[in-house]
This record gives structure tokens, sequence and C-alpha cells, in this order.
């Protein structure tokens, strides 16, 4: 997968039954685009019991393939287990190739034709880990698949919405992203920590695109068990930095816990926009003492994590819908947000307003000069001063919430980067 991708998108580890959900991404090849759909082993007995989940995104992958890519260890040799999968493959009666993994020798090429025998044609020889064969092999899929009339178009349009689905374990994303797409698209197990690889999918919100990044639930770094695990938390922050806003979920039945404040506090490092969403809201109490207040949790999540303080909370059920739409809506708003253009005059009205009502504490006299915007997605100024260490992280907060107020972009981060003006000396020409 990763091969013919030519980059990281699902993850590569020894043991087996690392990949649990259908991961696509689209490949291009000459003038033809396909979509490249890698899938969970068959046949394999998971630790977590997820077999069954496994085994359906797996039959939903194979029904939907105009071509499959049945792929053999050519080290190994044949083994039961390629029977079964050929078995199954016979009867699905689809378009397949057999393609050899594994041939790094010329000793481990001469094997190859023993491959004959399992009833799919002449195989494909490859090395996925060394390349070998790649180009061949994407040449051969090029010309099976069906021709697609422009293939610019294929795949994720850049102008889409991109967001990442971040939490710590068990708190609803992957429910939230088959909602989203209207299909079982990645599986959801009271298991924790059943997502590993970050799976994009597309949909559309009204007339408007939108990309879903799914993303392995995080835990205390303490509690990771194997590399695996390793690899699904690194996929989570690549996947916070690709995304356009990030949608932060927790349970509304659990308290904010420390791996919501490390979430949180790396999207502030990333200067992400960030929704605040609280799931489950139709599991929890509606009377006694315990039951659930809207304005009581949103001042709850605002104290606990004071770096999102200007992000938008919304509530929702992703299971039954509950204002999905509304916040399908607030991510677009998020996203204008963070476009914004600060004219010159403008901004620096406001900072030199700011800089008259509190000035930075310090032995020093402070001096601002002037700001620019040099950025948008994040929203990012440059404000030249006498002297950087004089302005320090607390003025910081109050200039960016100053300007978000000033220039209507309340809800999203601002980064203002302070920098030293040098001197212009003028040259003697006398």
């Amino acid at each position: 997968m990763n091969r013919l991708a030519g980059r990281r998108v699902s993850i590569v580890e020894p043991t087996a039954g690392v990949t649990r959900d259908r991961i696509s991404v689209v490949v291009r090849q000459d003038d033809h685009a396909f979509e490249l759909v890698d899938t969970g082993g068959l046949g394999l007995v998971d630790e977590a019991l997820l077999k069954r989940h496994i085994e359906e995104q797996i039959q939903i992958a194979l029904e939907t393939a105009d071509l499959i890519l049945f792929v053999v260890d050519g080290k190994e040799g044949r083994v039961p287990s390629d029977d079964m999968v050929a078995r199954k493959l016979r009867q699905l009666g689809k378009k397949t190739l057999l393609v050899v993994n594994k041939i790094e020798s010329r000793y481990d090429e001469l094997s190859a034709p023993e491959w004959l025998r399992i009833g799919f044609g002449d195989p494909l020889v490859i090395s996925a880990k060394e390349g070998w064969g790649i180009h061949d092999l994407l040449e051969r899929v090029a010309a099976e698949v069906p021709e697609i009339v422009n293939p610019a178009a294929a795949g994720h349009d850049e102008s889409s919405l991109r967001f990442a689905i971040v939490g710590k374990r068990n708190s609803g994303k992957s429910t939230l992203l088959n909602r989203l797409a209207g299909e079982d698209r990645v599986i959801v197990s009271d298991v924790p920590g059943t997502t590993r690889d970050a799976v994009d999918i597309e949909f559309e919100h009204g007339d408007r695109k939108l990309v879903a990044i799914d993303t392995a639930g995080v835990r205390k770094k303490k509690s990771v068990e194997h590399a695996i695990e390793i690899f699904a938390h690194s996929r989570s922050t690549e996947s916070i930095r690709r995304a356009h806003i990030c949608v932060h979920m927790f349970d509304v039945q659990e308290k904010i816990s420390q791996v919501d404040k490390n979430l949180a506090a790396y999207c502030v490092e990333q200067h992400k926009p960030v929704i605040l969403v609280g799931n489950k809201v139709d599991l929890a109490p509606k009377q006694g003492a315990k039951a659930f207040d809207i304005e009581k949790w949103d001042k709850y999540i605002k104290q606990q994590l004071p770096g999102l303080d200007h992000a938008p909370v919304v509530f929702v059920s992703a299971l039954d819908g509950t204002n999905l739409d509304g916040m399908l809506d607030l991510l677009f708003d998020l996203r204008e947000q963070t476009t914004r253009s600060f004219a010159t005059p403008k901004l620096n009205d406001e900072l030199q307003a700011a800089r008259e009502q509190v000035m930075p504490a310090g032995g020093n006299i402070p001096k601002l000069f002037y700001g620019t915007q040099v950025g948008t997605e994040p929203i990012s100024l440059v404000v030249f001063v006498n002297d950087p260490k004089l302005f320090k992280d607390q003025y910081r907060r109050y200039l960016e919430q100053r300007l978000r107020v000033a220039f209507d972009c309340e809800e999203v981060p601002i980064r203002i980067v302070f920098k030293k003006r040098d001197k212009v000396i003028l040259s003697d020409r006398s």
C-alpha cells in the first residue's frame, strides 16, 4: 500500500493483524487514477476479538472493487491460509491479479512459477520493501481498471475542508465518522483502541465538500503497550498537522482527562482552530444530581482547557445524529474566520491602542513599533519591537484576544511572532 501510494499511509509492523479498517488512497499512473484500498488480513485471529468486524470491512472492499490484488508471501511460500483466500476470491468471480511479494533476490524469483498452481494466472513478482517490480505492477493495474476521463479530478479536492477527529479512547470518534459517511466505514467496538490508522473519508454537507480524518484514540504515554500504538499515536498527531480544523471529542459522561489536556495543548501548539465536541448527550442523565447541564459543562470545559478558551463548544450525539449539522456548519464558519485578512492600517491602530492600554511588564522600556500580516490558516502576524524578550507569553495572549475581537475572528487562534526591528543606518556620502 505505502509503496504504491508513494508515502506512508498504512502502519507497517511485523505483528499480524495490524490493519483493521479499510484504508484508501488515490494513486495516479500515467493517464489513469484509481483508489487503492488496503484491508486487514483474512482469517487472522485478532487479540482484541475484532475478527468479525475486520472481515466485514474486507467483504465490503471486495464487493466494491473493480480489481483485486491477491498478495502472497514469496519468501514463506504457499501456506493453507493462501488457499483459503484463493477459494474466497474464486467465489466472487472478480478480476484478480496475483502479486508475489518479498522477491528480493534471483533465488527468490526462481520460486515464483510455483504460484501458477494456485490458479490466478501468471504472477507479478515484486518487492514492496525494495521497490522492485512496482512500476510494472502499476502499469498492469492501470491497464485493468476502468479509465477515468479526468484523472486530475480524482481523489480529494484540495479545496475540501479537512478536519481531524481527535480524542481519547472510546470518545465516539469512529461512530461520528460512520454517521457522517453514511456507512460503517470504520470499525466501532467497545474494545478501546480499535482504530489504529488514520482514515480519510470524503463526504458532502449541502453543496460543500469535507474530508473527515478519523484517528486512533490517544492514551497516556506510559500506557502505550507496543510499537503499533506508538505508530498510531504518531498518525494522530500527523493528522492534526494536516487538518484545517480539529474536532476534539470527549464523553460527557466522564471528566476531562490528562489525555484531553495534552491533546488540547498540541492543537494550541500547532495553532489549529478547534471545536470542542461533547459527545453521548443521549446517554447523559436527564434528571437528578448528575443531570446533564449545558452551561455547567461549557464552563467546566473552558476551565479545564484554558488554552482553548476561545474555541466553540458543541454538544452532540454521534450515535443518533443530534446537532451534527450545526457542528458541520461551524466547521465552515471557523475556516472562514481563519482566512481573514487584516488591513495593515487597522492592525497597527489596534496594536498601538493595545500598547497604550496595557504595557508589558519589565525593567526596560518595551517599544512596539508596527505589525503586518504574513499568512492565513493560521492567521499569522509579525510584530516589530525593540526587544522580543520584553514581550512575554502573557502579553502575546492579551494581544491575540484583543485582535480576535477587533477583526471578528473570536473563535480561532492568531499566531504572533515578535521580531526585533533592525536600526537603519544611513551611509555617509559626504
